[in-house]
C-alpha cells in the first residue's frame, strides 16, 4: 500500500519539501493545512502511526460512556481521516471459535449504558389496580388469599421479633419490611421440589413452605429444637425437610452453590430447578459473576433473584455500579432475564412462575432483578437514618408499601374485608406470644452439640477442646444461661 500512495503521490512529496512546507505527523483536524489534499493524508497514514489524541479529547470520550454520575450518552470514536479504499470486497463475517462474527469497516464502541433503562415489569398500579392488558397469570382465590395472609403474618411476624431484641430476649434480628411481596410471592410461584438457596431476608419463603412461628421462635432463641442446634446466629434459618439451605450471613456464597445444585438436578433430569437470592450487594462478588458464567455454560436449571433495594447496608446502589441495574448483566453472560416491580405481588408471582418453567423446560438459568426498597433497617445492628433521610424511608413505607397494594386488589375481588383482617392480625400477635415464651421456657442445645456432626470419629485436639469447654463452663456458671446441659 505504502508503495502504490508514494508512486501515485511523487509530484506533490517534492512539490512540498521544495517549497519547505514541513510535514507534521500527528493527529489531523480539520483545520490542518494537509486537509488540503486526500493523497497527502493517505500517504501520511501509509508513513506513520498518528500518537493518542490530546488528554481532554481522550478522556472525554470515555467520560460520557462511564455512566453513574456523569452522561450516559455513547460515544464512537472516529478518525477525522477518510478511509483507505482498495476496492477490495469486505470479507463479511468469520466463524470464530465460539460462533461467527459479522465485520463492519466502521469502529464502533459499544455504549457503556443506554440512554433508556430497560422497562420494569408490573402488573398491579400503586392503587393496587390492574393494568390495562398486563401480561400476567390467573391466580386463584385459594392462592392469593393464603399469599395476603402469609404477608401479613410476615409483617407481624417482623414487628413482634424486632421489638423482643429491642428487649434484649433474642440478640438479633433482620426484616423484611417493603420486600414482602418478593418473600411470599416468588415462593407461591414454586414447587416444594426447588431447593430454594437464601440470603437472609427471604423467611417469608420458609413460611410459606409451612415453617411454624413455633419453629422461627426456636431457631432465634437458639433452643434444644432448633434444627439449627443452636450453632447459628438468630435468623439463620434452615429447613431440610423444606429444602431450604441454611442461612449464611457471609454474602452472596449461597450463588454457586445453588448452580452446583441445579446441575446436579439437570444431570438426574429432575423436574425442578434451584432459585438464590441475593441482594444488589451482593451482585458486586466474584461469586455472582462465577455462578452466572458457570450456569450459563452448563445450561443449568437455576433461578437468579435479585433484590435490588438500593443499598447495600449503608452503601447506595450510585456507589456500587454504573450499569443499568442487575438486569443488564444477564445479557453479558448470555442468561433470559427481566426486571420486576418487587413491590407488585402479581408481577412477581407471574415472572418467577415462567422463570421456573422457562429454566426447566429449555434447562437455562434466568435472571430476575426486583425493584423494591428496604424500608427498614439492615438489621437491628442499624440505624439507616444516619445515610438516608427518615422522610424517603416513610415515602416508600407508605406510598409504597406492597402489603397494602396487594390488599387492595384482593379486597376488590371480595375475598377479604377489615373483619378478617383484624382477626388474622390479633391471631399472629397471640401466637407469636405465646411461641416466644415457649421458645424462652426450653432450655439450650447440650454443649456435646457444638463438637459433632462433623467427624465420624472426632479428633484428639476437638476432644481436648471439648473438656476444656466444659471446665470452663462449670468454673464460670454466672456467665452462662443457667439452662445450658454441660
Amino acid at each position: 500500500m505504502a508503495t502504490f500512495f508514494l508512486s501515485k503521490s511523487h509530484k506533490l512529496i517534492m512539490h512540498n519539501l521544495n517549497s519547505s512546507k514541513l510535514l507534521m505527523f500527528g493527529v489531523t483536524n480539520h483545520t490542518s493545512s494537509v486537509a488540503n489534499s486526500l493523497l497527502s493524508r493517505h500517504l501520511l497514514h501509509t508513513i506513520s502511526r498518528p500518537p493518542l489524541p490530546n488528554d481532554a479529547g481522550f478522556s472525554r470520550c470515555f467520560a460520557t460512556v462511564s455512566g453513574g454520575r456523569r452522561s450516559h450518552t455513547a460515544v464512537s470514536f472516529s478518525d477525522d481521516v477518510d478511509q483507505i479504499s482498495t476496492g477490495a470486497p469486505l470479507q463479511q463475517e468469520l466463524n470464530f471459535p465460539g460462533g461467527k462474527v459479522k465485520f463492519t469497516p466502521n469502529k464502533l464502541f459499544t455504549s457503556g449504558s443506554s440512554a433508556e433503562r430497560t422497562q420494569c415489569y408490573r402488573v398491579l398500579n400503586e392503587n393496587g389496580q390492574l393494568l390495562i392488558d398486563s401480561d400476567s397469570l390467573k391466580i386463584s382465590k385459594e392462592v392469593a388469599v393464603k399469599m395476603y395472609r402469609d404477608m401479613v403474618t410476615l409483617q407481624v411476624m417482623d414487628t413482634i421479633f424486632y421489638e423482643a431484641q429491642r428487649q434484649g430476649r433474642i440478640s438479633f434480628y433482620l426484616t423484611t419490611i417493603g420486600e414482602e411481596a418478593i418473600n411470599i410471592a416468588s415462593a407461591a410461584a414454586l414447587s416444594h421440589n426447588d431447593f430454594v438457596f437464601p440470603q437472609y431476608r427471604e423467611p417469608g419463603v420458609l413460611l410459606w413452605r409451612g415453617f411454624t412461628l413455633q419453629e422461627f421462635a426456636n431457631q432465634l432463641f437458639g433452643n434444644k429444637y432448633d434444627q439449627g442446634k443452636g450453632r447459628q446466629m438468630p435468623i439463620h434459618y434452615g429447613s431440610k425437610k423444606l429444602n431450604y439451605i441454611t442461612v449464611s450471613s457471609t454474602v452472596a456464597t449461597q450463588i454457586p452453590h445453588a448452580v452446583g445444585a441445579a446441575y446436579s438436578m439437570k444431570m438426574e433430569k429432575q423436574d425442578a430447578c434451584t432459585i438464590t437470592y441475593f441482594g444488589d450487594g451482593g451482585s458486586s462478588t466474584g461469586d455472582f459473576h462465577a455462578g452466572l458464567n458457570f450456569s450459563a455454560v452448563m445450561e443449568a436449571p437455576v433461578i437468579f433473584f435479585c433484590r435490588n433495594n438500593g443499598w447495600a447496608i449503608s452503601t447506595p446502589i450510585t456507589d456500587q455500579l454504573r450499569s443499568d441495574g442487575i438486569v443488564v448483566r444477564g445479557k453479558a453472560y448470555g442468561i433470559p432475564s427481566i426486571r420486576v416491580d418487587g413491590n407488585d405481588a402479581l408481577a412477581i408471582y407471574s415472572a418467577v412462575y415462567e422463570a421456573r418453567k422457562l429454566a426447566i423446560e429449555k434447562q437455562t438459568p434466568v435472571l430476575i432483578e426486583a425493584l423494591t426498597y428496604r424500608a427498614g433497617h439492615h438489621s437491628t445492628s442499624d440505624d439507616s437514618t444516619k445515610y438516608r433521610p427518615a422522610d424517603e424511608i416513610e415515602w416508600w413505607r407508605d406510598g409504597q408499601n406492597p402489603v397494602k397494594r396487594f390488599r387492595t386488589w384482593v379486597e376488590n375481588n371480595g375475598w377479604w374485608n377489615d373483619q378478617v383482617e383484624s382477626e388474622h392480625r390479633s391471631n399472629i400477635r397471640k401466637q407469636l406470644s405465646q411461641a416466644i415464651q415457649a421458645a424462652e421456657r426450653v432450655e439450650k442445645p447440650p454443649l456435646s452439640d457444638m463438637f459433632n456432626d462433623v467427624y465420624d470419629v472426632p479428633p484428639k485436639n476437638l476432644n481436648e477442646q471439648e473438656v476444656s469447654l466444659r471446665e470452663h463452663v462449670k468454673k464460670h456458671t454466672q456467665e452462662y444461661p443457667s439452662n445450658v446441659a454441660v
